[in-house]
């Protein structure tokens, strides 16, 4: 007994399998950190020629400083994924309530394989689907857009004649992001506590208006963070917008011309098997913006998590 009358704490023996364990989990999350601190080392030492060297000395810039090269990237990065969640998180918000609320059991299980299986798609059959068959679909639409539309300074035009516009790639990324954000999104849909649920229906809402009142005030902030992380996948994605997209490295907000802003990702792949020298390093210094771009996207959809108030009550 201590002089306060309670008795002593003993302390929980650990088995070996606890410690090796926990040992074993210490290990593969410091790996973690120190590979994306080698990553960004590797970055930063291999970027500084980019702004080191001088720029009439780098025919990848152009003649034009390192700053004037990236910034209608990340332009283009950002505007290609911006129009990626705007065409998706609705569609994906309203396929998960579907999934979880609506449809039946059977039903919702094979809509939920389905989204599973589309998240699993390599991006390359994205983009020959969205350059081969999406693109020549929409042009007569981009059309119609430039007749009727051409006051709205997105769709000023001329529209392309093949398709292939920022547009479209938006498109083809917001099918991309879709799975990953309705997944989670039916997760978080689903954890709300069953007796939320019944006391809005039991005080007369309708099954919409307890959805309002009761499932998306609980799943707001999963549902910042499911569009957080389909944001960073946008911002990441390659070899789909290299396939659709026909870039001319300019910054214009008009949809559906032929003149586009290229993405950061799909400069470097397009830009990279004909790089020498110190270009190689102005790639690389692009690669690193996006990083910082991606990192800080995932830190703001950590700091959302952890953020993260459950309603009281229990399922």
């Amino acid at each position: 007994m201590t002089a306060l009358g309670t008795p002593p704490r003993i302390a929980a023996k650990q088995r070996p399998g606890d410690r090796i364990f926990s040992g074993a989990a210490l290990i593969a999350g410091s790996l973690i950190l120190a590979t994306l601190a080698l990553v960004a080392a590797f970055l930063v030492i291999q970027s500084v020629p980019a702004v080191t060297v001088p720029a009439d000395e780098l025919g990848i810039l152009g003649g034009a400083s390192f700053v004037e090269y990236v910034v209608p990237l990340v332009f283009g990065t950002v505007w290609a994924a911006v129009i990626a969640l705007v065409l998706a998180v609705p569609v994906a918000v309203g396929i998960a309530l579907f999934i979880s609320h609506y449809a039946p059991r059977r039903l919702a299980q094979s809509l939920g394989y389905v989204i599973d299986l589309l998240a699993a798609v390599p991006s390359v059959v994205f983009g020959l689907w969205g350059g081969n068959v999406l693109a020549p679909a929409i042009q007569p639409a981009y059309t119609w857009l430039w007749e009727n539309l051409s006051f709205i300074p997105l769709f000023a035009g001329p529209p392309s004649g093949t398709g292939r516009t920022v547009l479209t790639a938006g498109i083809v990324l917001a099918v991309m992001v879709l799975p990953i954000i309705t997944a989670l999104c039916r997760e978080v849909f689903l954890q709300t506590p069953v007796l939320h649920e019944e006391a809005a229906l039991a005080l007369g809402a309708t099954r919409w208006e307890m959805i309002r009142i009761a499932v998306l005030p609980f799943g707001r902030a999963g549902i910042i963070s499911a569009v957080m992380l389909g944001l960073g996948r946008a911002l990441g994605e390659t070899m789909a917008v290299a396939m659709v997209l026909s870039a001319t490295g300019v910054i214009t907000f008009n949809v559906i011309s032929s003149i586009n802003p290229s993405t950061i990702a799909a400069n470097i792949a397009l830009s990279f098997p004909e790089a020498y020298g110190d270009n190689v390093s102005v790639l690389i210094a692009t690669g690193l913006v996006l990083f910082a771009i991606t990192l800080v996207v995932n830190a703001i959809a950590r700091i959302v998590v952890n953020r993260r108030k459950d309603f009281s009550g229990a399922n």
